[in-house]
């Protein structure tokens, strides 16, 4: 690859995700700043303003005064859609997903043990789900299985593939692996299987609240697994 398109791929990969970073911060707090987007993400403040215009003329974010002289925005469906897609092309970047992925996985598995979760089921056939059975092996945390219904394999990672989280049986908690609309799987999750804690990592930069509203970008507290 030439140095002109080497540049020229870091400048896409670096547009979409301060695409996507703007997008999560609204997703999360309708009431921000722009000065607080650029400190978010670590932007000058030129930038920011530039992306949020961007994005409001793409039809991603919408903009609506509210009293004080303030802003307020918000998603669109377009911008949920785009947020999704963005998600998408940003975890299959493979070195760093790998990489980030890893210590994550090792962290997450590390707080269920110290919680007490003792047996858990992935949800979503992925190279997640493969780092999650890796770092499994230095774990006392027990993979119940991966629940995934858009397969047709019966293993996959050294662990039994299912088509429902019913086939698991019982387990202490979910956790979602899926790269494919993780938010929506993990609403799906929470929905259907109220008392099941429903685990993610910060990468998959899935909202801890109610279905398309703000929450953090981090994984369940384990402090709820008690």
């Amino acid at each position: 690859m030439s140095d002109q398109a080497s540049r020229s791929v870091a400048m896409d990969d670096s547009e979409g995700e301060i695409t996507l970073g703007i997008l999560n911060a609204v997703e999360e707090n309708s009431k921000l700043t722009q000065r607080s987007i650029a400190g978010d993400l670590g932007i000058a403040l030129g930038l920011a303003n530039a992306y949020l215009k961007r994005c409001v003329r793409k039809g991603l974010i919408k903009v609506q005064q509210v009293p004080s002289n303030r802003y307020a925005y918000y998603l669109t469906p377009q911008g949920f859609a785009e947020k999704s897609r963005l998600t998408s092309e940003y975890l299959t970047s493979s070195f760093q997903f790998f990489r980030r992925a890893k210590v994550q996985c090792a962290d997450l598995l590390q707080n269920c043990e110290h919680t007490g979760v003792k047996r858990i089921g992935l949800v979503g056939v992925s190279d997640l789900a493969e780092i999650v059975a890796l770092s499994a092996l230095d774990s006392t945390v027990e993979l119940a299985g991966i629940v995934d219904s858009t397969v047709r394999i019966e293993r996959f990672a050294g662990n039994p593939v299912f088509a429902s989280v019913e086939k698991l049986g019982p387990v202490d908690a979910l956790l979602v692996t899926t790269l494919k609309d993780p938010q929506g799987r993990y609403d799906k999750l929470r929905r259907e299987h109220p008392d099941v804690p429903v685990l993610h990592v910060p990468l998959l930069r899935i909202s801890d609240k109610d279905e398309k509203q703000p929450g953090p970008d981090a994984m369940s507290d384990p402090e709820r697994l008690r």
